[in-house]
């Protein structure tokens, strides 16, 4: 019997073929991603390529079956293509360890794709895959579990809504008080050992942290002031980083000389316990032993270490991370930013640096020291994760890729896995379309072809902007965070594109601030033209303008928003919310059976959220019940559930 036998009798010929000649890129080899390359393999997709930046860690080889001991601190990529290689040997296997943010992976490449397979945990991450999956029109399966719940998503450029239609979770954050002057729990300490002491001593300050909140009341504020000032001792310790009285330095600023001035305001102190300064030498006097064993201790992750333990561990993370900032510095010779080190929860040396840190703060200030391994854990941002989790989400990847290789959009769902729901194990619901207003997938977007030698930006605004797609005065050009132009900022116009750091690949945003009736976000993907052409600035897959006097934009208007009945507003040509089943207001339910698909109940309420257009009527019943009702359904039975 043929290998793909079973595949041809379950999916059909047509849909068995484009399995086998499909390319397929996967973003991330961890949890999801051993499971999910194991079951691409086994289909019997044609060409797979892999892409991860990390290194195997211990605490990996308990959900992501494909590593073993022996392949620790190799890389993830390269070592899942060999592992499942042997899975299926007639399917070609490519590994990338590197960022799926570098610039190699820019749109051409992800147009090279029939689909791609998301299996990331990182925010930022995802949010780039899935721009890139939209500026080269490539569906992307969106996947994720945290601890034993997961989720699915199919997204389509202009069929289903994006991964940033709904709003995500924004990272905890800590305010700056508690951090700097009264923490209470070790997460305060993980966080000002992690988001500031290692960002002061060996990377940018902290002071944007997304940990540490910066709100501006009146407490926060001198906290602020005081973090400023403390930056500017701390840059002068800095200047030491390399000599063997760096580590005491450090030690003696954070552990000393700032708990020395903390203790001496006695209002903060009355109904709490008062911080203890520690003394170095006399901890290092102590330690002569524990320096000798320091290997030992460094391999013991999961035990909590003492005061001694914790000091050793300090001072050798510290000359560890000066002498690697020695050799960046080195290796960058000037020509470039200035190197910086940041956390990472699988490097060793800010792991322990940041552990070490954070448990002697806790010990200055009475709270419970943890291990290395539970601050991996809590700085990292890690929810234990499940393997049967992950295989279950993996397996339902692959199910909707058979329909995304059909074509079959309309079939796609969402899919969420919830094992503690009084319901069922597995929900499913049909895809959302785009949300109008989403900032991601509600621009234009479309290629730009430059000649980086020549091209200006007054050829862009001018020329190519105004005179071919249509634009007025009022518009914005935006290089990421950077504004290049706008009808109060002309300065740039003269410049060359290539002098402020516009390139091949490069993403820029052009936003229509029209009163009336402005466009929506148009961005473009930068292309370098290497053919010589009049014009330095082309646009790629613009329809041509009608006539020369008034050019016809391929810019769509952004939608009105219109009033509705219940008060609220939504956007013209929104698709109706479907039937669906509200608690009212006693407990008790009311349910509208229609021929659409049921939609979670949070959207419904939420008056701001995509697919809706709802009416709420009495019919007479009773003032407890509510019935939504979809705009586009004629006939209904109302079943009261009592």
């Amino acid at each position: 019997m043929k290998r793909d036998q079973s595949n041809h009798q379950s999916l059909g010929s047509p849909t068995n073929r484009k399995v086998k000649e499909a390319r397929i890129l996967m973003v991330g080899a961890g949890g999801i991603g051993c499971e999910l390359l194991k079951n691409l393999v086994l289909t019997g997709f044609g060409e797979i390529h892999v892409v991860d930046l990390d290194t195997i860690d211990l605490s990996n080889l308990n959900r992501q079956f494909l590593f073993r001991h022996e392949h620790i601190k190799k890389s993830k990529a390269l070592v899942a293509k060999e592992a499942a290689h042997a899975f299926n040997p007639s399917v070609k296997l490519v590994a990338h360890h590197a960022n799926i943010k570098d610039p190699e992976f820019n749109v051409s490449w992800f147009k090279g794709f029939t689909m791609v397979f998301n299996a990331l945990d990182n925010l930022e991450a995802r949010r780039h895959v899935n721009k890139m999956c939209l500026a080269a029109d490539v569906p992307l399966i969106e996947s994720g579990t945290t601890g034993f719940n997961g989720q699915v998503q199919v997204i389509k450029k202009g069929v289903t809504a994006c991964y940033d239609c709904a709003p995500k979770e924004t990272p905890k954050s800590f305010p700056v008080c508690t951090i700097r002057s009264t923490p209470s729990q070790p997460i305060h300490c993980i966080v000002w050992g992690k988001s500031y002491l290692l960002s002061e001593i060996l990377g940018a300050s902290e002071d944007e942290s997304a940990e540490m909140d910066h709100s501006e009341d009146s407490e926060n504020a001198k906290e602020i002031e005081k973090l400023r000032q403390e930056s500017q001792a701390l840059k002068k310790i800095r200047e030491a980083m390399g000599t063997p009285s760096f580590p005491q330095l450090l030690f003696d600023k954070v552990y000393k000389d700032d708990i020395t001035r903390l203790r001496s305001m006695e209002e903060m102190w009355k109904t709490r316990r008062p911080p203890e300064p520690l003394n170095y030498d006399g901890i290092i006097e102590k330690a002569v032993d524990v320096e000798t064993s320091k290997d030992k201790i460094l391999k013991d992750g999961q035990r909590v270490w003492n005061l001694e333990e914790n000091v050793i561990v300090f001072k050798d993370s510290l000359e560890r991370l000066s002498k690697r900032m020695a050799e960046m510095q080195s290796s960058a010779n000037g020509h470039s930013a200035e190197p910086v080190i940041t956390f990472d929860k699988d490097d060793d040396d800010t792991l322990d640096f940041v552990t070490a840190s954070a448990n002697l703060r806790s010990i200055v200030f009475g709270i419970e020291t943890k291990s290395r391994f539970d601050i991996k854990q809590m700085a990292g941002n890690i929810i234990p994760a499940i393997a049967t989790t992950n295989a279950i989400v993996a397996g339902l990847c692959v199910l909707q890729s058979f329909k995304v290789l059909r074509g079959d959009f309309s079939s796609t769902k969402e899919i969420f896995l919830s094992p503690f729901a009084p319901q069922r194990l597995l929900s499913s619901d049909k895809y959302r379309p785009p949300r109008a207003d989403c900032p991601v997938c509600s621009v234009a977007q479309a290629q730009l072809l430059i000649d980086i030698s020549r091209a200006t930006l007054n050829d862009l605004v001018e020329n190519f902007l105004r005179l071919e797609l249509g634009y007025g005065e009022e518009i914005v050009v935006n290089h990421g965070d950077a504004l290049l132009y706008d009808v109060e900022e002309t300065d740039n116009l003269t410049k060359k594109l290539s002098d402020l750091g516009i390139k091949g690949d490069s993403f820029l945003t052009i936003i229509d601030e029209d009163d009336v009736n402005p466009r929506v976000n148009l961005v473009l993907n930068v292309q370098e033209s290497t053919i010589p052409d009049d014009s330095p600035v082309k646009g790629l897959d613009f329809p041509p303008p009608h006539n020369a006097d008034e050019p016809a934009s391929p810019i769509p208007r952004r939608k009105k928003a219109i009033p509705q009945t219940n008060g609220h507003s939504t956007l013209e040509n929104q698709p109706s919310a479907q039937s669906t089943k509200v608690p009212a207001t006693n407990g008790n339910t009311s349910t509208l059976i229609s021929s659409g698909s049921k939609r979670s109940v949070a959207e419904i309420e939420d008056p701001e959220a995509p697919n809706k257009k709802q009416k709420i009527q009495s019919n007479g019943a009773s003032k407890d019940e509510t019935i939504v009702l979809d705009d586009t359904v004629e006939h209904a039975i109302i079943i009261d559930d009592d």
